[in-house]
This record gives structure tokens, C-alpha cells and sequence, in this order.
């Protein structure tokens, strides 16, 4: 039976009649429904996290390390409840889904550990004539309230990963969820609700793009943290006035497989960083470069490896590919594989629809101007191709609005220095698909890609002020 879900406004539990309704997208049943919060809430919400910021702001290090473990345990205590959920609201398969709730504890638990962390330094002043006896102590300071707008694909970890560094550094955070998933932040909300946080330090507000707006007008509000597409993030840099913005944006991953690589691992990885979350990841692989002396080996192998996969039933243990978000991200993703093909690209496999689910998908002739190539699929869709000469895939690579990461699956350290220095993204995975991220890594892109980093280190140096505290000794 579906469930009906309130909002977590100010530290309570708020219902409204009007409800987002969530539909599985593998069978269309009615997964809940959850209040929609107004312009007025996200206003309520920021007037009450300014207020227990002066709370937030005094706790010591102990406390919210307190917080942070005991949202750890929470999750670790129903991580069948929260994978089941997230197969339900998202479609995601559940080896997936469970998946990503260990990564969200471990958000947590490493936010426990930063939150010790914090700190400064002491500076030397002393430099230049007339500093003797100068020393500068430099300290972070919580900047006040954030807002974090989250996106559907992974609703429980991109949240985590607003939330914790907030607790973290001291923060009080407004979250809007994506109004496709929301169900999985109100749960976590659950957890955050047991602690002993302060009260209305946390709000988790799922409404429409166009409520939200008092995240970004308010100038009580310090930072937007926001992950989604480029479109609408780059927006919100426009309009989010003088605060500064987090914008970790979409991808167009490239991944080259060099000569001497181990091809069976190589097509292993690559197939997992291909159809992982049924392709809705910003480093999900999209474009593929193989040498030509390994190609016609490696695609046999890559084809051998996609057609062993399981697609259907995000609920089964055993499928490896689920559904997309919705019947329109369906829609879309096929028009845009027939639109290749009437181009003269070919596929190697897949490229039906079974069900909700679009079979894992290869496709190879592409030319540069498909939107295949150009575009970010958000799907279990890649094209692959030759190449000769690495700096040259290096430029390939590079060739590309985006720039999260790229993924080079070679022994050449020349070449591995190579790319690490001249590849255009925020990370170079080496032996790896750019699908790989641990969780307190900096992480985030150039270009279209976005501006700032993840990473709960990394998100705690956006969400501080640095200030130092310049004392004379004479």
C-alpha cells in the first residue's frame, strides 16, 4: 500500500494538500505520496535555520561527530529498507541500490572523522621588515545557512553528501530533493530526526523548481550547493546574486583502452561503468576509444560481457540493469539511438526496449556532429571507437563541452603523466572507467561540468569562511 509522506520543515513533520504523487517506473504503481512544500515553507525553513544557526555554529567537534556516526547506524540498521525503497521510487537495481546505501554510510562516517578536522593553521607573519614578533592564526568558520538541491539518480548519497559536511562544519541546510525521488531524503530525515542535532537546523523540503526560489534570493542564505544538469545549474549561478555556488553538473565521459591493457579487466570495468544505474550517472562511460591494434578483441569481449547482463525487475538480486527514471527519459534515449542510426551509426548490441527497461546499448561508426557523441546520454548507452595515437584520444577526449572525468586503461606511466596533465577534467582514473569515485575524494569538473568540489573535505572548505586572527607578540 502506498504510503503518504510530510515534509521535515523546521525539525516537524509538515503535511500539505498539495502532494507530489511517485509512481514505480517499472510497473507504474503508486510508490507514495509526499507533500509539496510551498514558496512560504522553503521562507519558514530559512527564517528557522538562521535562528538555530546560533546553536549550530557553538557545537563542539564531539557533538557533531555524535550526530554524524549516529545517522551512520541508522542506515546501517535498514539498508534492505532504504535499497528496497530506492528499487521502488527510482527504479535502480537493487545491487545498485544497496550499493549506494554503504556509500551513503560511509559519507557519514567520514563526515564524523572531518568534523574533528575543521581546524586551521598557525602562519608565520614574520616574512617582511617590520613583522617581527607577528603570527597569524587562521581558522574556518560555518558560514550559516546552506541550501542543497539534489538530483534523482542517486537521492539518497547526493544528499548525504549535502547534509553531512554541513553537520559537519557547523551549517544549517535547506534540501530540496528531486521531486522524482524525494521519499529516499524524507527517510534519511527519519535518522537525522533521532539524533540530538538541534531541531530545525535541517529541513527536507521537496517542492517545485519554482518554490524553491527563496534558496536563492535570500540573502540570510550563504551557498547554494547544487547537482543536476548544466542547464539548470548554470542558471542558478545567474541568478543566485552575490552568494557563491557549488555546481556539480552533468558528463560526457571518455575512456580510452591503450594496447597494452588487460583487456578481459578493461572490458569488465568498462561494461560496469557503462550500465551501472542503468547509465543515469554524470561519469557514467559514454564514449569509448580503443587501439586499434586491441579493437576487433576487445569489442568481442565488451558484446560477450553486455549480453551476460540481466536486465528487468529492479527488485531481483539478480538484475543488473533496471528501469530509467521515467517513460519519457525511455522515450527520449530510443529517439536518440534511432536518430544515430539513420546517421549511418551501427549497433553492436542492444538498442531494444524490453519492457520499462532499454536493453545495454553499443554503438560504433558515430560521427561528431550525433547527439551521441555531443550530448550527455544520462543512459545505459556508449559508442565506441578506434584510435592510434594516444595524445591524439587525448584530444578526443577533451573533445567535449564537459569535464567531470575521463578513464585510461593503460601501463605507460608517459602516458598516465600524459593524461593527468593534459585531459580537461576534475579527475583522470587510471586502470579504472571514469564511473569511480570514493566519496571523500575532491570531486567535480570543468568546463560545463560544473564549478566547485564534492567530497566531504572538499564541500566542508565551500561551506567555511577562512579568517585569520593576526596578533602582534611585542
Amino acid at each position: 500500500m502506498a504510503k503518504s509522506y510530510k515534509m521535515y520543515l523546521g525539525g516537524n513533520w509538515v503535511d500539505r494538500q498539495n502532494r507530489i504523487r511517485i509512481f514505480n517506473p517499472y510497473d507504474d504503481s503508486l510508490v507514495g505520496t509526499v507533500a509539496s512544500a510551498s514558496r512560504e515553507d522553503y521562507a519558514k525553513a530559512i527564517d528557522i535555520a538562521q535562528e538555530k544557526f546560533a546553536l549550530t555554529r557553538e557545537l563542539p567537534a564531539h557533538k557533531r561527530e555524535e550526530t554524524l556516526r549516529s545517522v551512520a547506524v541508522g542506515l546501517e540498521k535498514n539498508i534492505d529498507k532504504f535499497a528496497r525503497m530506492m528499487c521502488r521510487e527510482l527504479g535502480k537495481a537493487y545491487k545498485d541500490s544497496r550499493g549506494e546505501v554503504l556509500r551513503a554510510i560511509g559519507v557519514f562516517r567520514v563526515a564524523a572523522e572531518e568534523a574533528k578536522r575543521v581546524g586551521g593553521d598557525i602562519v608565520d607573519l614574520d616574512w617582511s621588515p617590520g613583522s617581527e614578533k607577528r603570527v597569524g592564526l587562521v581558522r574556518r568558520f560555518p558560514m550559516g545557512v546552506i541550501g542543497g538541491i539534489a538530483p534523482f539518480n542517486f537521492p539518497l548519497n547526493l544528499v548525504a553528501h549535502k547534509v553531512a559536511p554541513a553537520i559537519a562544519s557547523g551549517n544549517t541546510i535547506i534540501v530540496k530533493p528531486a521531486s522524482a525521488t524525494p521519499i529516499m531524503a524524507l527517510m534519511l530525515a527519519e535518522l537525522i530526526d533521532k539524533t540530538d542535532h538541534p531541531k530545525g537546523a535541517i529541513s527536507i523540503l521537496p517542492g517545485s523548481s519554482r518554490d524553491v526560489a527563496p534558496l536563492l534570493e535570500d540573502e540570510r542564505v550563504k551557498l547554494i550547493t547544487f547537482t543536476g544538469s548544466a542547464e539548470v545549474g548554470w542558471w542558478i549561478k545567474e541568478n543566485a546574486r552575490k552568494k557563491p555556488v557549488v555546481l556539480e553538473l552533468g558528463g560526457n565521459a571518455g575512456v580510452a583502452v591503450a594496447d597494452d591493457a588487460d583487456l578481459e579487466y578493461a572490458a569488465a570495468r568498462i561494461v560496469f561503468g557503462t550500465f551501472a544505474v542503468a547509465g543515469q550517472s554524470c561519469i557514467s562511460v559514454q564514449r569509448i576509444f580503443v587501439h586499434d591494434k586491441v579493437y576487433e578483441k576487445f569489442v568481442r569481449l565488451l558484446i560477450g560481457k553486455v549480453k551476460k547482463l540481466k536486465v528487468g525487475d529492479p527488485l531481483d538480486p539478480k538484475t543488473d540493469v533496471g528501469t530509467m527514471v521515467d517513460s519519457r527519459a525511455l522515450e527520449d534515449t530510443v529517439a536518440l539511438v534511432r536518430e544515430a542510426v539513420k546517421g549511418g551509426a551501427k549497433i553492436l548490441v542492444g538498442g531494444k526496449v524490453k519492457g520499462r527497461v532499454l536493453q545495454p546499448t553499443l554503438l560504433t561508426n558515430i560521427k561528431k556532429s550525433m547527439a551521441v557523441w555531443a550530448q550527455e546520454a544520462f543512459a545505459p548507452l556508449a559508442v565506441i571507437c578506434k584510435y592510434r595515437d594516444f595524445k591524439k584520444v587525448v584530444d578526443e577526449i577533451n573533445d567535449s563541452v564537459y569535464g567531470l572525468q575521463a578513464g585510461i586503461f593503460t601501463n605507460r606511466l608517459k602516458d598516465v603523466f600524459y593524461a593527468f596533465k593534459y585531459i580537461e577534467t576534475g579527475g583522470v582514473v587510471v586502470n579504472d572507467v571514469p564511473t569511480y569515485r570514493a566519496d571523500h575524494q575532491p570531486y567535480g569538473g570543468t568546463k560545463d561540468s560544473g564549478l566547485g568540489r564534492e567530497g566531504v573535505r572538499y564541500a566542508i572548505e565551500d561551506m567555511t569562511e577562512v579568517k585569520i586572527l593576526s596578533m602582534n607578540l611585542k
